[in-house]
């Protein structure tokens, strides 16, 4: 899932402050200094270790990336008050080093540095695709593995870093779910789309205008915009004019939901369906009453409907005081499954627990996860969720493997 503008300029970032030297918990010698785990004693003769997170933790989706902090700081916290995980013969706790990357794709490789800087065993993002992109030539150069629970732009896996994973489906499967939705559920035979042009955005559209092509809709209007604008008038001015079925937004709830209540204030009948960026409690809450009848889609099941995830849902709620928007079950699985492939290879020496991590079949919070070859998710379902009476309810569940 995914967003900011997407740049693959900076490749290498001058490094920030480095820790100090510390011993990897397994005491092995990592192949090369970038891929030694940061590890420092603690009480009872295990060791600690870091695993980085990163997401917007400012600005106008700084709501999701808190979501997805609060979903690896829960897995870690319960990890560490069991006594820590047992790998290599000790009980090894993990230290949370989270960062605000801003949605931006340089501050992204600025982030990314300073994590291969600080010796982290694993990182869990980015959220957008826009930054876990460009980050993810960092990650692969230090040999440190990178879940991604949100980033669903095809790009990311597909440039072929063995050390690229994420734990839900990427745009082309639900760009396809959504755009044959359209068409052939909804009816839809004239489409106008707008994208923010980021990786997320104009990724995700891309997939939805060559799905609805394919099973016969018209694109009468491609527009675009930012993920920072909030004034859509003259664009949809523009759109009203080809007297759409259905517009399509790529891109998150910050822009989806004014240019829902834009769309409203103008009289368009259009149907208006958008993505995972704006399937969350936030777009009901900025859009109001003009929610209703939005369509959104995003992968995997409900969260209700998750196999963990009504007792998930209720732990965040206590530990955490708020509802979950979005990602943090996925951020919650990502965090599992590194320390899994750690447990299984005896080492958190990232170079040695790599090749268990892409041998991954675990349970989740979210259901079954197997990485194909190229570091995606197996199975991944896509739900077609509506907003009715406030609330968003579910439409219908494409995919998905066996839980």
């Amino acid at each position: 899932m995914s967003i900011a503008r997407y740049s693959m300029i900076a490749a290498a970032v001058l490094a920030l402050t480095a820790c100090g030297k510390q011993q990897p918990a397994d005491q092995s010698t990592a192949s090369s200094p970038a891929s030694t785990p940061a590890a420092e004693s603690s009480n009872g003769g295990g060791d600690t270790v870091k695993l980085g997170h990163a997401a917007p933790l400012t600005g106008n989706i700084a709501h999701l990336g808190k979501d997805n902090e609060y979903g690896v700081q829960m897995a870690i916290d319960e990890i560490n008050a069991a006594g820590g995980a047992d790998i290599g013969g000790k009980k090894i706790k993990f230290e949370l080093v989270s960062e605000d990357d801003q949605a931006d794709p340089k501050t992204a490789t600025t982030v990314a540095q300073r994590f291969v800087d600080q010796k982290v065993v694993g990182v869990v993002g980015h959220l957008n695709s826009g930054t876990t992109i460009p980050a993810s030539k960092l990650y692969s150069d230090a040999g440190i593995p990178q879940v991604s629970p949100s980033a669903t732009a095809v790009a990311y896996t597909a440039q072929g870093f063995k050390t690229a994973f994420r734990v839900m489906a990427n745009d082309a499967q639900q760009g396809k779910v959504l755009g044959e939705y359209a068409v052939q559920k909804l009816g839809a035979k004239k489409v106008a789309i707008v994208d923010d042009r980021t990786a997320y955005g104009q990724g995700l559209a891309d997939e939805f205008e060559k799905a609805a092509k394919a099973v016969g809709a018209e694109i009468v209007k491609r527009e675009f915009t930012t993920n920072q604008e909030t004034d859509f008038n003259a664009i949809l001015t523009s759109i009203k004019g080809a007297k759409p079925d259905l517009i399509f937004y790529g891109g998150m709830d910050a822009q989806a939901a004014p240019l829902k209540k834009q769309a409203k204030k103008l009289g368009i009948a259009a149907k208006v369906m958008g993505g995972d960026g704006t399937q969350t409690p936030e777009f009901i809450k900025l859009a109001g009453p003009d929610s209703e009848g939005q369509i959104s889609s995003s992968p995997g099941q409900a969260k209700e409907d998750m196999p963990g995830g009504k007792e998930f849902l209720s732990k965040f709620k206590a530990k955490f005081g708020t509802e979950v928007q979005l990602y943090a079950p996925y951020c919650y699985d990502a965090v599992k499954v590194l320390v899994e492939a750690m447990k299984k290879a005896g080492s958190t020496d990232p170079a040695k627990y790599l090749p268990e991590l892409a041998k991954t079949d675990y349970q989740g919070v979210t259901g079954k996860i197997n990485f194909d070859e190229k570091g995606d998710v197996k199975n991944g379902a896509i739900t077609i969720y509506t907003v009715k009476g406030g609330k968003w309810q579910v439409l219908e569940v494409v995919g998905g493997a066996a839980q």
